[in-house]
């Protein structure tokens, strides 16, 4: 039996590492957490370890761009 032929162009596929790493907001803002969370932070102070959890705005077009391209289905 032979395949059925496809239709218009490849699937775009989820880089799934950049889509675990970054967010997107309501509004289209593309978020990420920060680094150096893992571990070493016995010695930080209460406060700093409570500004890790917070997500903060990814700046710069090129890297706004890449994201965008390697997670095209990610969604708010």
């Amino acid at each position: 039996m032979p395949r059925k032929p496809r239709e218009g162009k490849f699937k775009l596929k989820t880089h799934k590492a950049t889509a675990k790493r970054f967010g997107i907001t309501g509004s289209g803002k593309i978020m990420r957490t920060k680094g150096g969370k893992a571990h070493l932070r016995r010695k930080s102070s209460r406060r700093v370890k409570a500004l890790f959890a917070e997500m903060i705005p990814v700046k710069g077009r090129g890297i706004i761009k890449r994201i965008r391209r390697l997670a095209p289905h990610m969604k708010p």
